[in-house]
């Protein structure tokens, strides 16, 4: 094969390589943050739903 002509399909192999490897980390990167948000908010219904049943229950006081 041609120098050149190797050299072509390398570069156009190469370029190839680096567009599927940024197509994955974005979508790893999108999966992270989805993860972390939804890490956090079941955490915080978590936290809620602690505070709500321990709290004091008292009769209502009549007036």
């Amino acid at each position: 094969m041609h120098p050149e002509t190797s050299l072509a399909l390398h570069r156009i192999r190469a370029a190839d390589l680096r567009t599927e490897a940024d197509t994955h980390r974005r979508a790893r990167a999108a999966r992270h943050r989805y993860g972390l948000r939804a890490r956090l908010g079941w955490t915080l219904v978590e936290v809620g739903l602690r505070l709500a049943s321990s709290a004091p229950r008292t009769a209502p006081a009549l007036a």
